[in-house]
């Protein structure tokens, strides 16, 4: 028996007492029905009363108040029928109680910001993405912090050498993404850039930072960040900036101080074992790790008026939010100790500067615990989307190792991933392919187009926020890092054309389908090597169905589960689709995918 519980508006409407939730059924001739909650810890029944015809389902209401114990409000529902019970949650049906983790969950007052899903984002690597400033001679120059290595500045066609990961400039710029703002909001549809750290650094990717209050001067210095920042918001853009503050560089001012004399007051901003050697991150001691058990360390990062991840919010700058890295290990003495209450601290901090700020985490396992309101609003999301496409399409997991998953395993993976955290906050993830962490997801693909236009689909369509890693559109190819940092290629007769208009195609129609941005996902449809799954709202929806097999598979839909009329649906290109009694026959191309928009 088919129970739908679309975790949006109108089928839940918010109140200051509680919010008003609605069941979707395809039998009226149920029992009883039954909205479970667990108010002060204990399980209450409330009867759900019949409310109408809604499409071709029917409808149930009640009232649920807030659980004024608890910060999130949790539900699911139970239904008897037939001498027996049916119950949903938000990973689907259940024959039993299901446990809470899947149970439907609401934050009554933290809620992301609503313009994060919107967005098209775009993640910058600054120094491979364009060069506007005149390039500056340091070669032989020896960088400190980075074990006396010296300065490599290779030609922007050259290869990326693995000798030099940390100390070869190519020479990319703030300036840079700034010209070139008319090819990604104009030509490709990006509305947010995401940039990886831009601070004074003597590394190439900056996550070494050396001063937290200057913009590289490679880069452009603060000036070129106010000129970014100007642009892109002039056009109606966003710019999310990379925060790394579980630790600097070893050429931080505090450190050389820290280290210079044990008393020094900032010897507590670090963590040093009895023999005076600092604790480096995962090892390294070239990333001397910050200790959050320090009143005045706190002060700067976050706590005062002037902190870091304060300032950057403030004009001339306005930043609309911080990405924040390996922020799961943020805390205090050598370890997370702490890392809840510092990460909420530090949501606080954020949104008092800026009611409207994104905090994104980066988190390469399952994020869940950060994204229940009072930490995260999304993160970029390895666990719930690029984990699982990675395996369906590419037959590898994050730590490169083979494995074969199942396309019914592939839904379920993203179901469970997804049921676990408020959709609010499910809707402002971050989705992604790849990253400057990663291979590129085209070279995991052995570079097949095809596949990766399937995989692009996913990304657009999905819930969560489309995050394009540059070059990704053009087929820029890359292993794992540092050679998944590969300058982006400006002749445009190098580029991918057909993965390209894929993309600028993708990024349309995401701007035009509400139900793509903010819309409720039902699956519809599971086949050996095939999905079918629909976006929709109470007025609009699309049927989006990816075949990774060699064969076209043949589908007939039951759109007749979806809760809202739709009488004919048509492809983007405007073939014409008919429903005969509730049901939609298409064919999934061989490694393709198929989009159907309602009428």
């Amino acid at each position: 028996m088919l129970l739908l519980h679309p975790p949006i508006s109108p089928w839940i409407q918010r109140g200051t007492d509680g919010c008003r939730i609605s069941l979707l059924s395809e039998r009226v001739d149920l029992d009883s029905v039954y909205l479970r909650s667990t108010a002060d810890n204990e399980e209450h029944l409330l009867t759900m009363h019949y409310a109408g015809r809604h499409a071709e389902l029917h409808r149930w209401e009640a009232s649920l108040p807030w659980d004024g114990g608890n910060a999130l409000t949790l539900y699911a529902f139970k239904v008897l029928a037939d001498g027996t019970q049916y119950w949903l949650a938000a990973d689907g049906a259940h024959e039993h109680l299901p446990p809470e983790d899947r149970h439907f969950r609401l934050h009554p007052t933290a809620l992301p910001p609503s313009w994060v899903r919107e967005q098209i984002f775009y993640q910058v690597f600054p120094d491979r993405f364009h060069r506007a400033l005149p390039v500056v001679d340091r070669r032989g120059q020896a960088l400190g912090g980075q074990d006396g290595r010296l300065v490599q500045q290779p030609q922007w066609s050259e290869p990326v050498d693995h000798e030099h990961a940390a100390n070869s400039f190519y020479g990319g710029d703030l300036p840079g993404i700034t010209a070139k703002l008319d090819y990604l909001q104009g030509e490709l549809g990006v509305t947010a850039l995401y940039l990886n750290p831009i601070f004074a650094s003597g590394s190439n990717h900056k996550y070494d930072t050396d001063d937290y209050e200057q913009v590289d001067e490679h880069f452009g210095g603060n000036a070129a960040l106010e000129d970014l920042s100007g642009a892109v918001h002039q056009r109606g853009m966003r710019l999310v900036l990379d925060g790394v503050v579980n630790h600097t560089g070893v050429n931080h001012a505090w450190f050389k101080q820290a280290q210079a004399s044990a008393d020094s007051p900032y010897r507590e901003f670090y963590l040093f074992n009895q023999d005076g050697h600092h604790f480096g991150w995962k090892g390294f001691t070239s990333l001397p790790v910050l200790d959050f058990s320090s009143p005045a360390l706190r002060e700067q990062i976050y706590a005062g008026p002037d902190a870091v991840l304060r300032r950057w919010l403030k004009a001339p700058y306005n930043i609309d939010g911080w990405r924040l890295d390996v922020i799961h290990m943020l805390g205090e003495g050598s370890g997370s100790r702490n890392n809840a209450h510092h990460l909420s601290e530090i949501r606080k901090a954020v949104k008092a500067e800026n009611a409207d700020a994104y905090v994104m985490g980066e988190h390469f396992s399952e994020a869940t615990r950060w994204l229940q309101g009072e930490q995260e609003d999304g993160a970029m999301n390895y666990y719930g989307f690029a984990n699982p496409v990675r395996a369906w399409l590419a037959g590898q997991d994050v730590a490169y190792h083979p494995i074969q998953l199942s396309t019914a395993a592939f839904d379920a993976w993203m179901k469970r991933a997804q049921a676990c955290i408020p959709f609010d906050n499910q809707l402002v993830q971050l989705n992604l392919l790849d990253s400057h962490d990663t291979t590129r997801f085209f070279t995991l693909l052995d570079e097949d187009t095809a596949k990766m236009q399937l995989a692009a689909t996913l990304l657009f369509t999905r819930p969560g926020v489309p995050c394009i890693y540059y070059g990704d559109e053009i087929g820029l190819a890359g292993g794992p890092d540092p050679d998944c940092r590969r300058p982006f290629i400006w002749e445009r007769e190098r580029w991918n054309m057909p993965l390209f208009d894929t993309y600028r195609s993708l990024a349309k129609l995401r701007q035009q389908r509400g139900e793509w941005r903010h819309g409720a996902v039902q699956t519809l449809a599971v086949g050996a090597d095939w999905i079918v799954y629909a976006r929709y709202t109470d007025w609009e929806a699309s049927i989006i169905g990816v075949n990774r097999g060699a064969n076209p598979a043949q589908v007939t839909l039951p759109v007749w589960q979806l809760p809202l009329p739709v009488k004919a649906w048509h492809s983007p290109s405007g073939q014409a689709f008919v429903l005969r009694d509730g049901l939609l026959t298409t064919k999934l191309p061989a490694v393709g995918s198929v989009l159907l928009l309602s009428c």
